[in-house]
């Protein structure tokens, strides 16, 4: 298994987008972000990295769900996890 690390960005970016849909969707779509992040996950840490790439060197892109997408980064044996990235937010504000 490859290990999986989380930035500082990507920790912040999640917990972020858990407060908003706890607050704002049902336990249904709370219950759907946490499956589809877990399912990624696993894959990932299986050796399934390479998503679709981006225009940075070695980071790669994933939608968790349709507002959410995961960018990360092959890394020294592992997987660096950069951002939860809400795709509703400006996306000059976007970076790692």
């Amino acid at each position: 298994m490859i290990p999986i690390v989380w930035t500082d960005l990507a920790i912040d970016d999640f917990s972020e987008n858990m407060y908003y849909l706890e607050n704002e969707w049902t336990e249904k779509e709370v219950e759907k972000f946490i499956k589809k992040s877990h399912e990624i996950l696993d894959k990932l840490s299986k050796g399934n990295i390479k998503f679709k790439p981006t225009a940075y060197k070695n980071v790669f892109q994933i939608v968790i769900v349709k507002q959410i997408t995961l960018f990360y980064k092959i890394e020294d044996n592992a997987i660096l996890l950069l951002r939860y990235w809400n795709n509703y937010k400006n996306p000059s504000n976007f970076k790692f």
